[in-house]
């Protein structure tokens, strides 16, 4: 049987031999598959997020909680530089940190209870004083 009616070829581009040590020899460009080759730009990219902050609670607060003060005209937006207020997006982010804390009632350390508390203790406030 020749290699065309085999339909596909297995090559092993693993990073380490069979015992267990690392290869020294790179893969050849030309062996690399179109997508992998196609990525290539965007992995120069990654070091500029090399610094983000871990993924847990607090974070996705903060996160929403600065969501709603752009929305509220508190913060420019990034894309324009200028404030905006969005008073229904504000709203609806204030409502969703709302909805978090009571999802998570029970299973919060104290410093996420408080910083929840506090988060829409602000909140609320400023969107009651965008009202008037």
């Amino acid at each position: 049987m020749s290699q065309e009616d085999q339909g596909f070829t297995v090559k092993d581009r693993r990073t380490f031999s069979e015992d267990g040590s690392s290869r020294q020899e790179e893969p050849q460009a030309a062996d690399k598959p179109q997508a992998e080759a196609q990525e290539e730009p965007r992995r120069q990219d990654a070091p500029r997020f090399e610094h983000l902050p871990p993924v847990d609670f607090s974070g996705l607060i903060i996160s929403l909680s600065h969501a709603a003060m752009m929305h509220l005209g508190h913060i420019p937006d990034p894309a324009s530089g200028q404030p905006r207020q969005e008073l229904a997006l504000a709203r609806h982010t204030i409502d969703t940190i709302g909805m978090l804390k009571e999802k998570t009632k029970g299973n919060l350390t104290e410093d996420e209870h408080r910083l929840i508390e506090g988060a829409l203790t602000e909140l609320r406030l400023a969107f009651v004083q965008a009202n008037r």
